[in-house]
Order: structure tokens, then C-alpha cells, then sequence
């Protein structure tokens, strides 16, 4: 008998890859944080033995979800300006609470409560764009939770720096102090085109492919961003982007609700990826970003949630379903995002487009044991006739079970593992009183 140290035993594996694939009656086998094999129980039963055996015959077991694009400390002012146009939310709410209240202490208790979130809600890994990311990376680690730490640059001071120089200089020291945690990985995150100038591109694009990291930018987002970049630049932002040198197998845009058809080819042709934030694109009726004709031309689209602020809800699994249904709606076709398209979006598409793709995005040997399991047996969900159909029509984030990152789990039975609720919540209280005074 081979030695494990879990076994995971389910009625279901979506591994992602290969693509379209359902194994009933599987298990999942772990060592040292990997996935090292995949195979019917009974196989797996008869070739392995395990520390831990753990059983969940009612559940599927899919790779941990992946969060493409979120500010996760601004869930400590989720609610506070809802129902607002993208810049009036910005400039007139968002921005003066701020330049008033972000700290290190904020950035750090606001990410952990976001973790705690999406970890129930099965998300393993995200990509985070905020002031103080080194507060925000060690709240991550913390919570035990992988994550893809934004190199924050914009022009304007605030609390966190200066100028851009002074953001690029204790974005890249931030980096170099964390970069052999594990769970971390990094992108650079200019904020948006009309937040950074041309000057400030430039250097993000050298810097980049310095260190072979993504760059991650709200990009196309409303329809006022590509009025402005006409009358400022002459240009669109894709093709401003695009002069600099920044439109290549890296560029994470995130949005891109208003797009022409050249700028999709282009995007294609570069290997970009897109973060499409479904939710956060309705609430700010920024907009549909055309996902079908995106993915019809090849480009790995990647799902986010945008922070609480601006969605309200740090939740994948309903922002696969509001995606497979929008690009079903806005293009006419049903077939447009199929269930494990979808899924693939949540998972691999994020990954991929963070560079991880070796790493984590789907459940295959040799891949880090990023796992999350949704019980399918409740009443809402019965019965259950395709289990990818049921993870994004019908199931919801309060069917997830268990967690797993890194081969650590990281909730149990619906229950935290290793963060104090309560604690949390008595911090978030605090942080509203101190917000609202």
C-alpha cells in the first residue's frame, strides 16, 4: 500500500481538466499539499492508506475557486454608498472615506474579514488590488488562503504613498520582503488609465517583464473612461495600452464591458485575459461585457467578484451563474457559457490569467490540493441529474462544505478552521462606527 496523507471520497470530481468531465464515485488522494492521484474509490481504497480518510457521499468536489479581481479590504464599506454612478460613487464616497481611513490596521482587518467570506464561500485564491498590499498579503497568509498580490500604483497621494514612485518603490519592496511565502504570488496594479499616465506605464510594463509577474488593470469599464481617454489622448485605452506596450499574455483586463470588435481581435491576438465582473458591472450599470464573442475568439476570461463595496457579495459561485446567464441574454445564443465553461472560468480562467495554471485551477496530479466540496443533497438541489448544471444554475455558497488550500483544511463542516468569526465581526462593527463618525 502507498502511504497519503487524505483521502477525500466523493460522489462526484469536476477536475476541470480534462475539459467537460464528470467521475462519479472517485476519490481524491493528497501528500504534502499535492494532489497525487485521482481515482475511483475503490482503486483508490485498494492502492492507498491515509492519516485522514475523509467521506462526503452527497458532494462534488471541484478545484478551488479563484477570484480574479477584487479589493478585499473595502468589505469594511460594503453597503456604504449603494445604488451610485461608477465615478460619482468613486470621487464623492469611495475616495474621502479613503484618504480619512485606510491604514495598514484597516487593510489588514478589512482582508481578513473578505477571507473569511470567500473561504466559505469555496474560493482558495484571489487577486487583490488595494493601498497597504503588504498588510493585505500577511492577512492571507494568515488566513491560510492563497493570493495574488496587487503592486498597487495610481497618481494620486494617499494614506499608503505619495506618488507613483513612492507606490512602485513600496509596491516592489513589499514583493521582494514576502516573496517566498508560498501561498503569494504577485501582479503589477496600475489602477486604471485615467489614474496613470503614460510615464507611469511604461515603467510598470518594464518592471513586468523584469519579473515575469501580470499586470492588473480596470480596463474599459464605462463608457465615460473611453470618452475621456478620446479627448485627453486621442485614443481608446486599449490602443493607448497597446502603444506602451502593455497588451500581451499578462495583461489581466478587468472589465472590458465596452469593447469593439477590432479591440477584441486585438486582445486575442495579444493573449490577454479578461477579469469579467458580472455583479459589479450591473450594480455600477457600467455595462454586459461581451463574454461570448471574448471566448468565441480565444481569450481566457477569468471570473471576479470587484470588492464588497461595489457588489456586495465576495461570491463565485454567483457570479458563475450571472455570467453563463448574461452571455446567454446578450448574445442569443444558450449554448454561449455552458455549465462547465463556466466553471472553467471560475477556476482555470483565473488561475491561468494569474500565471498559476501549473499550480492550482484544476484537480489533476501534481497540482496543489486547492479543493473545495458543495453538499448536493439538500431539498433546493434535488434531484440532481448533472452536478455541473446544478453548481451553476442551482447551487449556492451556503452548500459548501469543506475547503482545502495548500491540502490544509480551511473550513470544516461549514465552519472556519482557523479564523475567529466572532472576532471579525465585533472589528467590522468597530470600523463601521469609526466610518460613520
Amino acid at each position: 500500500m502507498k502511504t497519503a496523507d487524505t483521502i477525500i471520497d466523493a460522489r462526484w470530481i469536476i477536475p476541470v481538466e480534462p475539459a467537460g468531465v464528470v467521475l462519479p464515485e472517485h476519490s481524491i488522494v493528497l501528500a504534502a499539499g499535492e494532489v497525487i492521484a485521482v481515482a475511483p474509490t475503490a482503486q483508490a481504497a485498494s492502492t492507498y492508506t491515509a492519516q485522514r480518510h475523509v467521506s462526503l457521499p452527497d458532494h462534488v468536489l471541484i478545484p478551488g475557486l479563484v477570484n480574479l479581481h477584487t479589493h478585499a479590504a473595502m468589505t469594511l464599506m460594503r453597503g456604504l454608498a449603494d445604488d451610485k454612478v461608477l465615478m460619482d460613487w468613486l470621487r464623492n464616497h469611495i475616495w474621502p472615506v479613503e484618504s480619512r481611513m485606510v491604514s495598514a490596521a484597516f487593510v489588514r482587518e478589512g482582508t481578513l474579514l473578505a477571507c473569511a467570506e470567500m473561504l466559505r464561500a469555496g474560493i482558495t485564491c484571489f487577486a487583490d488590488m488595494y493601498f497597504f498590499p503588504q498588510a493585505a498579503a500577511e492577512a492571507a497568509v494568515h488566513a491560510g488562503m492563497r493570493a495574488a498580490i496587487g503592486i498597487i500604483v495610481i497618481e494620486m497621494p494617499s494614506p499608503y504613498a505619495s506618488d507613483a514612485s513612492d507606490y512602485l518603490a513600496k509596491g516592489l519592496a513589499m514583493r521582494d520582503a514576502l516573496r517566498d511565502e508560498t501561498l503569494l504570488s504577485f501582479c503589477m496594479a496600475p489602477h486604471a488609465p485615467y489614474t496613470v499616465t503614460d510615464a507611469t506605464l511604461e515603467r510598470v510594463a518594464t518592471y513586468a517583464a523584469e519579473l515575469d509577474i501580470p499586470v492588473h488593470i480596470h480596463l474599459h469599464e464605462t463608457l465615460e473612461e473611453i470618452r475621456d481617454s478620446l479627448s485627453l489622448h486621442h485614443v481608446r485605452p486599449i490602443e493607448r495600452l497597446q502603444r506602451i506596450g502593455l497588451l500581451g499574455p499578462g495583461l489581466i483586463a478587468v472589465h472590458a464591458v465596452h469593447l469593439e470588435t477590432g479591440e477584441i481581435a486585438s486582445l486575442a491576438q495579444h493573449g490577454c485575459s479578461v477579469a469579467h465582473c458580472p455583479s459589479s458591472n450591473l450594480k455600477l450599470a457600467s455595462g454586459i461585457a461581451p463574454i461570448a464573442t471574448m471566448r468565441s475568439q480565444g481569450i481566457n476570461v477569468g471570473l471576479g467578484s470587484d470588492g464588497a463595496a461595489s457588489n456586495n457579495r465576495l461570491d463565485l459561485l454567483n457570479e458563475m451563474r450571472l455570467a453563463a446567464l448574461l452571455a446567454k441574454g446578450a448574445s442569443g445564443d444558450p449554448t454561449a457559457v455552458p455549465a462547465h465553461a463556466a466553471l472553467h472560468m471560475a477556476t482555470l480562467g483565473g488561475a491561468t490569467a494569474l500565471g498559476l495554471e501549473r499550480r492550482i485551477g484544476s484537480l489533476v496530479p501534481g497540482k496543489r490540493a486547492d479543493i473545495t466540496a458543495l453538499d448536493l443533497a439538500s431539498i433546493e438541489l434535488s434531484p440532481c441529474y448533472d452536478p455541473a448544471s446544478h453548481l451553476v444554475y442551482a447551487a449556492g455558497r451556503e452548500h459548501v462544505t469543506h475547503v482545502w488550500v495548500d491540502g490544509e483544511l480551511r473550513v470544516q463542516d461549514r465552519q472556519l478552521a482557523t479564523l475567529d468569526e466572532r472576532k471579525l465581526r465585533l472589528q467590522a462593527v468597530r470600523w463601521k462606527e469609526r466610518i460613520k463618525a
